[in-house]
């Protein structure tokens, strides 16, 4: 049970959603974030789909919380973050994502767990599973751990879930935003996240990990793509530590060599106990490398020799 009196202690919030052609996933977020016992001032919607919702148009605004809604022809979800980010009108920013269901207790508790941890901390939560939509069915795998810990320096593991993060406008703009050349819709479709976690970190950051902020990634995505999810997924990992690598830093280099052969050993062993696993191996390294690859190739093969730039700007 919430104490009355705290509902009124979160300062001017400002709740940012990307979506693109999810627009009855993304009522059903809004609706359970409006549903929560605490509310944030405003949640703005960035809308990358073919043409502009009606219907989130005319959900308008209630007396707790204004809902703006913005229709924006660009595509990529890192491009429409930083759009959110310009259009919020409060220091305090909350992201999440178009296919999560909020309970009642999760946006005080984020917002507190970051006012808590101070302005250079950003903070992230928990994110469970929903159970299966229809058979076979799956959600990305999400961070479960009961235990808080705080994250500072550089660490060897990707902490920061974008899906269920807040953190303060200045440490956001000195990060220098989401880099819009990586995330889905872009052509290296996947670890923005990480991306601008390793940056927060880099420039003397912490990144605080609060499970009481729980939220939940509905399991809506179909089997049969689930390896296509995962050469997405690692092919933006590859494009990441390309991204911060250099051979005057080797720290990018051991990391991405280590998770390969990791990996690669892995796939080793399941070859004979269980051939799916060894697939998703397979492909993993395949993706890593091949995004890794194609990074340097468009982006960064004249800075090989040089340390990574931190922090790296957003582009527009």
């Amino acid at each position: 049970m919430i104490d009355p009196q705290a509902l009124q202690q979160l300062p001017p919030t400002s709740l940012i959603i990307c979506s693109r052609n999810r627009e009855l996933m993304l009522v059903d977020t809004v609706r359970s974030i409006l549903s929560g016992a605490e509310l944030p001032s405003e949640i703005v919607i960035v809308d990358q789909s073919t043409k502009p919702s009606e219907r989130l148009v005319a959900m308008g605004s209630g007396e707790r919380c204004a809902v703006r809604y913005q229709w924006s022809p660009e595509q990529g979800v890192s491009r429409g973050r930083n759009l959110g980010v310009t259009l919020a009108r409060h220091d305090v920013l909350i992201f999440t994502d178009d296919d999560m269901t909020a309970p009642p207790e999760w946006f005080g508790s984020l917002v507190r767990g970051v006012l808590r941890e101070g302005c250079g901390t950003v903070a992230t939560g928990q994110v469970l599973s929903t159970p299966p939509e229809h058979p076979g069915a799956f959600a990305p795998p999400g961070r479960r751990d009961d235990q808080r810990k705080v994250y500072q320096g550089r660490i060897t593991v990707d902490v920061l879930d974008t899906l269920n993060m807040a953190l303060h406008r200045a440490s956001f703009e000195q990060a220098g935003g989401f880099d819009d050349r990586l995330g889905p819709g872009t052509r290296f479709p996947a670890a923005e996240d990480n991306d601008l976690g390793f940056r927060l970190l880099e420039m003397g950051g912490r990144i605080a990990y609060i499970p009481e902020a729980t939220l939940y990634h509905r399991a809506w995505r179909l089997k049969r793509n689930y390896l296509r999810h995962c050469w997405a997924y690692e092919m933006g990992q590859g494009a990441f530590y390309a991204k911060h690598m250099s051979l005057a830093d080797g720290f990018m280099i051991s990391r991405m060599t280590g998770q390969i052969r990791r990996q690669a050993v892995r796939m080793v062993r399941m070859c004979l106990r269980d051939r799916r696993k060894t697939y998703v191996d397979a492909v993993s390294i395949a993706a890593l490398l091949f995004g890794a690859v194609g990074w340097k190739l468009r982006y960064g093969a004249s800075r090989w020799l040089r340390s990574p730039a931190v922090p790296s700007v957003g582009r527009s």
